[in-house]
């Protein structure tokens, strides 16, 4: 077992649940695809998923993929996301606030952070007399590589 199953193990054991063999891999994916760059990886379906796990060797079904991740949320490692489409995604919960850039061909979800955003959202609540506790922020457009396709 190297140390990245060390820490899952501990991860899912402070979560709750037993370190089971597809547990462990379904986080340990989760977990490399939020180390990747501009979190472009980060979110992910069930079905995709599945197939990752499955190209890469792994023995499991669908049923299972799906279990786990109502386990994971409930847990609060993962959190689903609906960006408008037929189909849930799902991303590592890191404890931190960001927003999301969907696009609305292909499906990327990129995201972002800016404090000016930010700024005045909390403006408006106040204006209004809210106190915030949370939110979510999803804009919607084409990626530059579905409108170089769109262009070409």
């Amino acid at each position: 077992m190297n140390d990245t199953s060390g820490n899952q193990t501990s991860e899912l054991k402070n979560a709750g649940l037993k370190a089971t063999a597809a547990r462990l891999r379904i986080l340990e994916l989760f977990q490399k695809r939020a180390e990747e760059k501009n979190g472009e990886r980060r979110h992910i379906s069930a079905e995709d998923l599945y197939k990752e796990l499955v190209s890469t060797g792994v023995d499991i079904g669908l049923a299972t993929v799906y279990r786990v991740l109502a386990q994971f949320e409930q847990a609060g490692l993962i959190v689903r996301h609906h960006f408008d489409t037929d189909r849930a995604t799902y991303e590592l919960e890191d404890g931190g606030h960001h927003d999301h850039l969907v696009c609305l061909q292909c499906g990327k979800v990129v995201e972002f952070v800016a404090p000016s955003i930010e700024k005045e959202q909390a403006a408006v609540a106040k204006r209004y007399g809210y106190e915030l506790s949370d939110h979510t922020m999803v804009l919607y457009g084409l990626c530059a590589d579905c409108r170089k396709k769109s262009a070409g």
